[in-house]
């Protein structure tokens, strides 16, 4: 008897584990692909491998999926070769991205009816009539287990996405540490709370420190590459660089519907060595227009940085309309570095992705002075780069605390306060510089890229290797 009871025991206790539900859960994240076309392919053969282990592997993007490629951007359905590659490996969610407005109300909406997922966004909100259908958050269920993603974008000083302005008309938005208490009820309503943010690194810190009742933050839009992911308040963060050179696989180790446990690594996208066949096909069909290979130059040595390639743009525009100063926001410098050899469309559709208008105005030099100091403060990337003066910035570039401009003309003397200088940028500089000044400009009926296209269009090699036109005096805020 004594020995039938010890067996009852074992088998009780053997029965108790057996029944205690083990799961781990599997994650595929990108961030800030911006259109990169070319390592869909990869990503696909990627998350095809991982679904053959577990299929219920969940796939998300943290925004920025556009804006980068012409093939992909400028095609008659803006950003639809993205969408019908995602569509493709069957993403389940992604966050809006500030990038995600550049082809307006009208093209989000479009690009968000195509989509055979949702796009989260918990802080901002449509007006109807735009036809915008996005979703705060969306919860997944597997195997029992209820998954809860929460989406926020960034907005950036003016309190808006950086996006055009004019791509944010009918739309109102709310600071992300504003809008996630609104929503720390989900938290009871799931076993996983995941915040799908394009925010930014630091950003993301500072939510994980306000709101530790998240479990993962799959976070974008500062290209921060970590290693796998880092913990912070005991919220697992991931985020990679920009153009989907990597992704990141998360695991979720979960015990009777509990967390108990959660790893991040990543996956080397474009040096993997499958690609999905179909999406092959895909990327070659929608590349075929012949017209983006044409060469218009050739660069006589490698541009190395962001002011080089930003200093042609600005000398395209200026030469082009016969103007005295040119100035273009660092943001709108799409490529950081150009290989010597052929400058082709391609090659500047890439460079500069967004179709703004060329604006022409008159203003006076202190007017312009500051232009420069709101266009730095407003556009919170790299500064602004010019043609036809040099400038020194005394600033606090990472508080982006403009203590002074010295602006001088190309025979080293001071542009003069008073006098009225003709100047042009992008729609979007005159847009965001809400510096005050009398003229505030008028389209010329010319998109930037173009007259970039025709400055280059047949030009001697060019040369920017040695052109310095901006001098930034660190001065640190007290």
């Amino acid at each position: 008897m004594r020995n039938l009871l010890l067996s009852c025991l074992l088998m009780l206790t053997a029965l108790t584990f057996a029944t205690a539900q083990t799961r781990e859960l599997h994650i595929l994240s990108v961030n800030d692909m911006h259109a990169t076309l070319d390592h869909m392919p990869m990503l696909a053969a990627i998350a095809d491998s991982l679904r053959e282990i577990d299929k219920q592997t969940l796939v998300f993007s943290a925004g920025d999926n556009r804006t980068g490629d012409p093939v992909n951007d400028l095609y008659p359905i803006p950003t639809y070769p993205m969408t019908a590659l995602m569509n493709l490996i069957g993403f389940d969610a992604t966050a809006l991205g500030n990038h995600e407005f550049d082809s307006g109300q009208k093209g989000l909406s479009k690009v968000i009816t195509t989509s055979n997922f949702p796009y989260l966004c918990a802080n901002m909100k449509a007006e109807a009539d735009l036809g915008i259908q996005t979703e705060p958050y969306h919860i997944y269920v597997i195997d029992g287990i209820r998954i809860g993603v929460l989406g926020v974008v960034q907005l950036g000083a003016r309190g808006l996405p950086d996006s055009h302005p004019d791509n944010l008309k009918g739309l109102s938005f709310t600071p992300p540490e504003e809008v996630i208490p609104k929503y720390e009820w989900l938290r009871d309503k799931v076993d996983i709370y995941i915040l799908l943010s394009h925010v930014g690194f630091e950003d993301d810190v500072a939510l994980a420190e306000k709101f530790p009742y998240f479990d993962l933050i799959i976070g974008g839009h500062t290209h921060t590459q970590l290693k796998g992911g880092e913990l912070h308040n005991g919220v697992l963060i991931t985020q990679n660089e920009n153009k989907l050179k990597l992704a990141t696989y998360i695991t979720l180790n979960v015990v009777d519907g509990k967390l108990v446990g959660k790893t991040a690594k990543n996956i080397d996208v474009k040096g993997y060595g499958k690609k999905n066949e179909v999406a092959v096909a895909m990327v070659k069909f929608f590349a075929s227009n012949p017209e983006f290979k044409r060469v218009l130059t050739t660069a006589e040595r490698d541009f190395t940085n962001v002011e080089q390639l930003g200093s042609l743009m600005c000398d395209a525009l200026r030469e082009m309309t016969g103007a005295d100063i040119a100035l273009q926001n660092g943001g709108g410098v799409r490529m950081a570095k150009k290989k010597a050899g052929p400058f082709t469309v391609n090659d500047v559709l890439r460079l500069d992705p967004f179709g703004n208008q060329c604006i022409e105005m008159e203003v006076t030099g202190e007017e312009f002075r500051q232009m420069y100091i709101s266009c730095f403060t407003n556009d919170s990337h790299d500064p602004p780069l010019v043609s036809g003066v040099r400038c020194e910035l005394l600033a606090d570039t990472l508080k982006r605390v403009v203590k002074d401009v010295r602006i001088y003309t190309p025979d080293g003397k001071k542009l003069k306060k008073n006098k009225i200088y003709k100047v042009v940028c992008n729609s979007y500089v005159a847009a965001i510089c809400d510096a005050p000044r009398k003229d505030q400009g008028h389209s010329i009926g010319k998109r930037c890229s173009d007259l970039l296209i025709h400055f280059l269009d047949g030009h001697d090699p060019i040369d920017y290797h040695d052109v310095k036109r901006l001098e930034i005096i660190h001065s640190p805020s007290k």
